[in-house]
């Protein structure tokens, strides 16, 4: 039975947020842990840590987040002050993403403890994303760039998320193959993530909101015109 709106679990959006940046940099960190390769977004800022140490994955990490955030604004073709908001969200993550990973190093390497770390990772990922649709706030931009580009071309999220996802691969392979001489953060998993994720997030979205709705407490509470369509 659909619940009314008013026996909906409310949850600030504000608080959503501060979720999204510890879960998924947390997300991130544990699915590198397992060795079965790492999210497909993530895999390139990764495998640029690798073929240029001298800067952390984190650091990385909101390099490339500040590189879609410039795509966006030229596909828009027009400045849009949340994408800055965006922004200091993604150095946020940077930050934290490096906070886990020095943690996380002392978890079990066992191949049982591996297969774990994976799923958790992926799990916690897609709960994540699901969140950043719905929080009607500026979000870290790896999740940001496809839910906008989903509203810019009018297409559905999940096929929009996929497609990003087999891009992102593509260009992991192709960089390491050119700096590394070696393939370096894809494995299996980040080809599983990378068919499975935007399919993954929808099934998260489709029983959170029966349960919980999300507003703000600063701003107007509005949902955010570019949020993506619904897959069916």
């Amino acid at each position: 039975m659909k619940k009314s709106e008013k026996e909906k679990i409310k949850i600030p959006g504000e608080l959503a947020l501060l979720m999204i940046i510890v879960l998924n940099s947390f997300g991130v960190a544990i699915m590198s842990k397992s060795g079965f390769g790492i999210s497909s977004i993530s895999s390139v800022p990764y495998v640029f840590s690798q073929a240029f140490p001298f800067l952390t994955f984190g650091t990385w990490n909101y390099l490339f987040q500040t590189a879609l955030i410039a795509a966006l604004m030229i596909l828009a073709r027009k400045w849009n002050g949340s994408y800055l908001i965006s922004f200091l969200v993604g150095i946020a993550f940077g930050k934290m993403l490096d906070v886990h990973e020095a943690w996380i190093a002392f978890l079990p390497d066992a191949f049982g403890f591996r297969i774990l770390w994976f799923l958790l990772g992926f799990a916690v990922i897609s709960f994540g994303i699901c969140l950043s649709n719905h929080c009607m706030l500026p979000i870290v931009p790896t999740d940001l760039f496809p839910r906008e580009l989903s509203g810019l071309i009018c297409k559905k999220y999940k096929n929009v998320k996929t497609t990003f996802d087999l891009c992102c691969l593509t260009t992991t392979l192709l960089i390491s193959l050119l700096l590394l001489r070696h393939i370096s953060g894809v494995g299996i998993g980040t080809v599983i993530c990378a068919f499975t994720t935007g399919k993954a997030v929808s099934v998260v979205e489709k029983h959170l909101l029966k349960h919980v709705q999300f507003y703000r407490i600063t701003g107007k509470n509005r949902i955010h015109p570019a949020v993506y369509k619904k897959a069916a």
